[in-house]
């Protein structure tokens, strides 16, 4: 019985990065990977393609990353989609969007690619019901104890 690979969508505005990242994914994760080079163009190959995890860079022209994850996570049909925003704003009130966004992970460039792998696995493993729990802890304790 052949076993298909796990399909994950990246969406990131710069191309080396993406053409970077896809191959390490495609190598280390053995995933398939979708590329779009904007929020806009992430979002419709997310509801087309309903990948198994998103991976998102925040700062985009137009949709930018906090935008597209609350566009999937308010869409009936994406609401479930995992999600990693892998991006360079580092500071804590970044990671504190991200994740009230509805963001699984919280990432920052430069990461190591077994370390992105880990992460899409995590996300994916985690449930509606861990996402909604985490989500309530993040409003009710204005960020302690969050991932």
């Amino acid at each position: 019985m052949h076993t298909f690979p796990t399909t994950i969508l990246l969406i990131d505005d710069n191309a080396e990065l993406l053409d970077l990242l896809s191959r390490s994914l495609t190598h280390l994760g053995h995933f398939q990977v979708l590329q779009a080079p904007n929020g806009e163009r992430g979002l419709e190959l997310a509801i087309a393609a309903h990948p198994a995890c998103a991976v998102v860079d925040v700062m985009m022209p137009g949709l930018d990353g906090f935008q597209l994850v609350r566009a999937l996570r308010g869409d009936p049909d994406t609401a479930d989609i995992p999600v990693v925003i892998l991006t360079a704003l580092a500071q804590q009130r970044f990671h504190l969007a991200g994740y009230l966004s509805g963001a699984d992970q919280y990432l920052v460039k430069p990461v190591k690619p077994q370390d992105l792998v880990l992460a899409i696995r995590q996300a994916i493993a985690s449930s509606q019901e861990e996402r909604a729990s985490r989500l309530r802890a993040l409003v009710t304790d204005d960020g302690v104890g969050m991932p």
